[in-house]
């Protein structure tokens, strides 16, 4: 045991920074993973759980390719469970110094078996769309954090002041709650057309074709303030404000070019499921615009703090 405690990272180290980057990659996979399920409709090739069938823990033969794909995103499902412990356990020796990081990698960790409890519910109410949905937006959460963790892992401990004006800050909070508003009616509208992850689940009776261009509103409202932060960070020589920005805006180019292909060619199953790991990534990138916004505080304004409360004290 003791030889496990002095083999933990006592600073952020390399191994920190690696597990931090697997963490979030297979946060993004498994929505990809949980893409392909439905998208096959396979979403109950295991039909029940935790078990995959009522006398088998795993796919069996006869479950055919169905069952293997199931199967195969509750196996990622244990191996985020891995990662979690490791980015907890490579954190743990920082409580006193990096404290953000080891909370952080504490809720994630929690958020693993939550989110495969809530996947177990997806099966058990046989793919209720709203449930369904659910579980995404669950996924979504885990995306957020496990990019906060990776943002903060490079980030220098202490006090943080904003680095920009009021006016970009203020931009950048509205279009990261457009971007959750975007999320939200991608789910209604998934839950609208064709692919429930199974020949049987009902949809939940909207209009598809309607229900596109709804979504398609808060998606071109995000795109339209995402080119006024793109413009604003080139102003205020941002530089980590004005990377992220860009990668957002190619995260958005690329996502409205997926959707309006696939609204036009019947919603292939190829198409909705990048356009759903795109989703991923673009929570991703808005959560590093928003940490972005900043800046480790001077040195000299911190020692003054210090001053000042040991003054009070």
């Amino acid at each position: 045991m003791k030889r496990i405690i002095a083999w933990l990272p006592d600073r952020v180290e390399r191994r920190t920074k690696v597990i931090a980057w697997i963490y979030l990659a297979a946060q993004v996979l498994l929505v990809a993973t949980g893409g392909a399920v439905r998208l096959t409709s396979s979403g109950l090739g295991c039909p029940t759980w935790p078990k995959c069938t009522a006398d088998s823990l795993v796919n069996t033969p006869e479950m055919g390719i169905h069952g293997v794909i199931e199967f195969g995103n509750r196996m990622l499902g244990g191996v985020l469970a891995v990662l979690a412990i490791l980015a907890f356990l490579s954190v743990v020796k920082l409580l006193r110094t990096r404290s953000d990081l080891f909370w952080l990698s504490f809720v994630a960790g929690l958020g693993v078996p939550f989110q495969a409890v809530l996947g177990g519910i997806t099966v058990l109410t046989g793919l209720t769309w709203w449930v369904v949905g659910m579980h995404f937006i669950a996924s979504m959460i885990l995306v957020v954090l496990t990019t906060v963790y990776l943002v903060r892992v490079y980030a220098v401990p202490g006090p943080r002041l904003r680095a920009v004006p009021g006016w970009y800050a203020a931009t950048a909070y509205v279009t990261s709650v457009v971007v959750g508003v975007t999320i939200v009616f991608g789910i209604v509208t998934t839950g609208s057309g064709p692919h429930a992850g199974d020949a049987k689940t009902p949809r939940n009776g909207l209009n598809p074709e309607i229900i596109e261009h709804v979504h398609a509103i808060p998606a071109y409202v995000t795109f339209a303030l995402t080119l006024v932060l793109v413009v604003g960070a080139w102003r205020i020589r941002s530089t980590p404000v004005h990377r992220f920005t860009l990668l957002l805006l190619a995260v958005e180019l690329a996502q409205i070019a997926v959707g309006l292909i696939q609204s036009n060619t019947g919603l292939p199953g190829i198409l909705v499921g990048i356009h759903m790991t795109l989703a991923a990534t673009l929570a991703s990138v808005m959560t590093a615009v928003i940490l972005s916004l900043k800046a480790p505080a001077p040195r000299d304004e911190v020692a003054n703090a210090s001053a000042a409360e040991a003054v009070s004290a």
